[in-house]
């Protein structure tokens, strides 16, 4: 063989490896790509999941944070209102006080208005004004003290009666007043803050035109 053959046969040779080499590295790198872009999926099929995981966690502490506020709401309420309401029955048990220094002091100033004073010859005009001033300056600071936690007294005469603050212990006929209304106050009620821990004990009017009845009639 020619050298002049030679050269080319080995030209030939160094070509068809080159080739071959050349879609070797072209079959590498398709499947670099195929392998990148599954890996990118993956990742992000992760990164989804991670994200919802997230997303839950997120919900929960924030569920959680809420229910722990609303425990903590009333916790603090129910607290507030303990101390507010530790008095009640501590307190209904003066009222009975109460209502007998009232009953003392209308006692009194009757029997010191049917006085002849002209006539007082052993002097109980003077008791009688110290005895009243004396019941009378008792029943202002028990008040007082009511006041200072939280407890009033009230008087519903002429109002409408409501069950959720009257005691109806009678009837009064009375056409001349609403059918419902407070015509006699047996006791006064009191309250301790928004609460009522005694209702008034009334006598209200029948016979007489209800509110309703009457605002229609004037409508």
């Amino acid at each position: 063989m020619t050298d002049s053959a030679k050269r080319r046969r080995k030209g030939a040779k160094r070509a068809a490896v080159s080739e071959s080499d050349s879609e070797s590295d072209d079959d590498d790198e398709e499947l670099s790509k195929d392998d990148l872009v599954k890996l990118v999926v993956e990742k992000e099929e992760l990164l989804s999941e991670k994200e919802k995981e997230i997303k839950m966690m997120k919900d929960k502490v924030l569920r959680t944070y809420a229910e722990m506020e609303n425990v903590m709401d009333r916790t603090r309420r129910d607290a507030e209102n303990t101390k507010k309401y530790a008095v009640q029955n501590f307190a209904k048990s003066l009222l009975d006080v109460a209502d007998n220094l009232g009953r003392a002091s209308s006692v009194v100033k009757e029997s010191f208005s049917k006085l002849d004073t002209s006539k007082d010859s052993a002097g109980a005009a003077p008791l009688l004004k110290t005895l009243l001033e004396g019941v009378e300056m008792t029943e202002k600071q028990l008040a007082e003290v009511f006041k200072k936690f939280g407890m009033e007294k009230y008087d519903p005469i002429n109002e409408p009666f409501d069950p959720n603050r009257h005691n109806a212990v009678f009837q009064v006929p009375d056409a001349s007043k609403p059918e419902g209304t407070v015509a006699h106050v047996l006791k006064s009620g009191y309250t301790l803050y928004d609460r009522v821990i005694r209702p008034a004990e009334v006598g209200v009017t029948q016979g007489g035109e209800s509110e309703e009845v009457k605002k229609e009639s004037e409508d």
